[in-house]
């Protein structure tokens, strides 16, 4: 197998998603958050929004350098490998939601079994699958019938509002084949911003990434391909914008012009950093991020348990029981910097924290993969 060539500015793109993910899910209190870190209520796209596409996206870009390695060839060993990555980082989401593993009663019947990092699994192993077998014009007409016919399906699925919270297909199919206590109640109702029918249009994100990828992998000329990305980027903006008008760009239901609007957004954003890390070789100012992004989806699960924990953990404030988590912000972050700014401390603090334990596996030489 051929070792893959690595481009840098992905790497830092991965890192600097993985710190703004980390800000955005560790607020001191979801009552005090500066708006740009809340995701849209439901129609829209707010910074926080733009978070879970990025990283798909790249998972896409990297995607095309990894199958170096097997030389673009459907082998037997791709397809081990496809699948027990697929299948690590899809059991990863699970222990994450049967964390702490206490259950009365051993009573699985509200266990969520979709999530982020089961649609991260879902999304890459189908792209991978896609990816391996066909070219990009191929993957090209693949992704927009995928984007036009999930438009057609929630748009006659839904019934008089095709896009309501509670009226879309997207839920009524999960409601139908996974049961509405396993689906994510965060937002009142039984409903899974990572549901089944969803994660279809989220595999075009990763095959959007993957064509992204081939630009930067094939180029022997950056500038001339970052004019090329930038071109291709602004036409996804505004084929999404325009799109949103009749189908509302949002990320909970992860909406064909949802998809285009922050694929566009990813593809500049990734040719600004090779025009700064390629041309302009200003790489040093930002080896801080590269370190977020050697052990992604190991920071991700660690995260997630670390905040499951301190929950669990139960301190007295003022005569009253509090999670670890409310202490640590009530008691230190609000007095040194008051709510919303002590908030926002709070959710600072763990990226440094973070970056702390990732630098010394980074020293190390240490990456743990999914």
């Amino acid at each position: 197998m051929t070792g893959p060539r690595r481009i840098y500015a992905i790497d830092i793109f991965r890192g600097m998603t993985i710190a703004l993910m980390i800000i955005v899910n560790n607020p001191g209190s979801w009552a005090h958050v500066y708006s740009p870190l809340l995701h849209a209520k439901w129609h829209g796209c707010t910074l926080t929004d733009l978070v879970f596409p990025f990283f798909l996206f790249i998972v896409g870009a990297a995607m095309r350098f990894a199958f170096v390695r097997w030389h673009y060839y459907p082998s037997k060993k791709f397809f081990i490998h496809i699948f027990w990555r697929t299948f690590s980082i899809f059991m990863a989401g699970w222990f994450i939601h049967a964390y702490p593993f206490i259950r009365q009663d051993w009573d699985w019947s509200t266990f969520r079994i979709m999530g982020v990092l089961q649609r991260i699994a879902l999304a890459y192993g189908i792209t991978s699958i896609l990816a391996i077998y066909l070219d990009f014009r191929k993957l090209l007409i693949v992704g927009t019938g995928i984007l036009v016919s999930y438009w057609i399906l929630l748009w006659t699925g839904g019934g008089s509002e095709p896009y309501g919270l509670e009226t879309n297909l997207v839920r009524k199919v999960d409601l139908f084949i996974l049961g509405e206590t396993h689906l994510y109640m965060g937002t009142g109702i039984p409903f899974d911003p990572e549901g089944l029918l969803s994660t279809l249009p989220a595999v075009v994100t990763v095959i959007l990434g993957y064509i992204v990828g081939g630009m930067l992998h094939t180029t022997k000329d950056f500038l001339d391909n970052i004019k090329r990305m930038v071109i291709w980027g602004t036409g996804l903006i505004l084929s999404g914008w325009v799109w949103g008008f009749v189908f509302p760009i949002n990320k909970q239901l992860w909406t064909s012009s949802y998809v285009l609007f922050t694929s566009g957004i990813a593809t500049l954003v990734l040719a600004i950093l090779v025009w700064m890390i390629d041309i302009q070789k200003w790489k040093d100012p930002l080896w801080v991020f590269e370190v977020f992004g050697t052990n992604s989806i190991f920071l991700f699960v660690m995260s997630g348990l670390w905040t499951k924990t301190i929950l669990k953990i139960k301190f007295d404030l003022e005569g009253q029981l509090t999670s670890g988590y409310n202490y640590l912000y009530e008691t230190f972050f609000v007095q040194v910097a008051g709510n919303l700014n002590g908030s926002l401390l709070f959710a600072l603090t763990h990226v440094v924290g973070w970056w702390l334990v990732l630098y010394w596996l980074y020293r190390k030489n240490i990456q743990i993969k999914l």
